[in-house]
């Protein structure tokens, strides 16, 4: 397994290096496999460009949408990107538990040669029961299906993206930006001495990453955080996540999030 890292003193990786990488590895490399976003910095990766250099390569290409999916713009088939697998219980609000979901290009389905693990499911439905003893797929991504689709938990994604078509992801990424734009001007505005922000301003979803000055000072806020009901998250030892979604925080949050902040620090 070959590891794609910052350089030294950086925290995000650039795309030229990840570019760099893969021709000089190509040929040793099967399985090109990133996250649409890291999780720890909040970067979003150039999906379109690394796909597109890893298949020049010869590489089939994957990519882990855990916390893309329902968060930034995802052009999955025009990328000609090979297969992908997210969870919905992030910005999908599937809830707990939720269901997953998974991407295989559709140039894929009719591939003999292709490895796959095979089931009752993957079978043409049309098909399925004549019971001929000869795997005929299902198209596109149901082809790969093992197993019966949990009723309860789809149930729950679709209240979720029922709510989705109602608010269209590129109009929630618009107010997106507009959200992560106005956290990060207030937050070096009150509090730019003590943190430095860590995710990219150009390839970014709805994160910001928060390194802090000292673990001290980095407790101190989450815990005045916590009190306030400003829902984060904590990498320690001096991380916090903010992530202000669009579908349901307002600038209002935003605002209180960095005014608690500053108060924690301030005192």
């Amino acid at each position: 397994m070959l590891l794609a890292e910052p350089r030294p003193g950086e925290h995000t990786l650039r795309t030229n290096d990840i570019l760099d990488l893969i021709a000089r590895e190509g040929a040793s490399i099967a399985v090109v496999m990133l996250s649409g976003v890291q999780y720890y910095t909040g970067q979003a990766f150039e999906i379109a460009r690394i796909t597109a250099a890893a298949q020049a390569s010869g590489c089939v290409v994957g990519w882990d949408l855990a916390h893309a999916a329902g968060n930034v713009p995802l052009h999955l088939h025009d990328w000609n990107v090979d297969f992908a697998c997210w969870c919905t219980y992030k910005y999908m609000n599937s809830g707990p538990g939720g269901i997953a979901g998974f991407f295989v290009h559709e140039r894929h389905t009719d591939n003999s040669d292709l490895r796959r693990l095979l089931g009752w499911w993957s079978h043409d439905q049309r098909t399925r029961f004549d019971m001929t003893n000869e795997f005929v797929p299902s198209p596109g991504a149901a082809g790969f299906e093992l197993s019966n689709t949990p009723i309860l938990t789809s149930a729950a994604l679709l209240g979720a993206l029922q709510v989705f078509e109602l608010a269209p992801l590129q109009r929630l990424h618009q107010k997106s930006v507009l959200l992560t734009t106005y956290l990060e001007h207030l937050l070096l505005a009150r509090v730019g001495s003590h943190i430095q922000i860590i995710t990219p301003q150009k390839h970014r979803g709805a994160q910001l990453s928060l390194l802090f000055a000292s673990e001290h000072v980095f407790t101190r806020v989450f815990d005045a955080l916590t009190r306030a009901g400003v829902v984060c998250d904590e990498r320690k030892p001096n991380c916090i996540r903010i992530a202000p979604v669009p579908l349901y925080n307002s600038f209002s949050d935003v605002w209180q999030c960095v005014d608690t902040i500053y108060s924690a620090v301030a005192h």
